[in-house]
């Protein structure tokens, strides 16, 4: 993570506020623009869905873009900058508001909103990686793939046969007869029974490297942004009998393939997919982030 410029109080600011952000907190809203105005030239758009938030994006013109939500209205910014190939050029500020900031947190944005408005006046760009998959998709922070999940159905009991019944085994074999004849429609309702995470059986490939096939079942693969330019991969193995040791690699290309799989990136999920490739793109965006020291 490269420290690349500072910013002037002259500059003019594109302060983009998030419907969600209005909604879920206006008075740190109303904070974060008050601080933003009183040390900059601001423009502040308050788009109602996503692609007025694009549009907005897309007309910054040489504004600053700020944008005033949770980790979903940052990553979405990202996404949109990347998409146009915009990325390289524009560095993004953000005013964490709304209840999703875990992402904002890690990545070193301050929560608090007075705090979060100085560091976009005061603070500095720095670059950091991008993990961009084969569908345009990006990561900032950190690819989780979950365990399947599978459910545990309760034990069917047994059909009762009427007592007295001269042919049991011929009413048994009639009644499974029946069952097998009538179309069972699909239920909408959760399914009852235990919910319990079942093993995956993935291929995971870092540049070019099997780490793990599929006829080694696992419980979680994560993979993360590490510096200049690595990913960093962890994949833990299904323990039989004594605890297995999780896997470790770093490398530029990551490519997770085998049954159908959904996956979290960042604050969003996404698939199923049988396969996706994602490669770390060095210094690939920079956000403003507090001076340190």
């Amino acid at each position: 993570m490269a420290e690349v410029a500072t910013f002037a109080t002259s500059d003019q600011l594109l302060v983009v506020i998030d419907p969600v952000a209005r909604r879920a907190d206006a008075e740190s809203v109303r904070i974060a623009k008050d601080v933003l105005s009183a040390g900059a030239a601001t423009k502040v758009c308050l788009p109602e869905g996503p692609e007025e938030f694009a549009r907005v994006l897309a007309r910054r013109g040489s504004r600053r873009p700020v944008v005033v939500g949770d980790d979903r209205a940052l990553l979405r910014a990202v996404s949109l900058l990347y998409r146009q190939r915009e990325l390289a050029g524009c560095a993004l500020s953000m005013v964490p508001v709304g209840g999703a900031l875990s992402l904002a947190g890690a990545l070193g944005v301050p929560t608090g909103a007075v705090a979060a408005a100085r560091a976009v006046l005061d603070g500095v760009v720095r670059r950091m990686d991008l993990l961009v998959d084969d569908s345009d998709g990006v990561v900032l922070g950190a690819l989780r793939i979950p365990s399947l999940p599978v459910r545990e159905a309760p034990p069917e009991e047994p059909t009762p046969v009427p007592s007295g019944s001269e042919h049991p085994s011929w009413l048994r074999t009639c009644q499974s007869l029946v069952r097998t004849l009538v179309p069972v429609r699909p239920s909408r309702e959760p399914l009852t029974g235990v919910t319990r995470l079942g093993p995956a059986r993935l291929r995971v490939e870092v540049d070019g490297v099997t780490l793990v096939d599929l006829d080694q079942p696992v419980e979680g693969i994560s993979v993360t942004p590490g510096a200049s330019g690595l990913a960093e991969v962890e994949v833990r193995p299904v323990s039989v009998g004594a605890e297995a040791s999780p896997l470790y690699a770093r490398g530029r290309t990551v490519t997770v393939s085998g049954a159908d799989f959904r996956y979290r990136a960042d604050a969003m999920v996404a698939g199923p997919v049988r396969t996706r490739t994602w490669v770390v793109r060095e210094g690939a965006w920079g956000l403003t982030l507090p001076t340190v020291g």
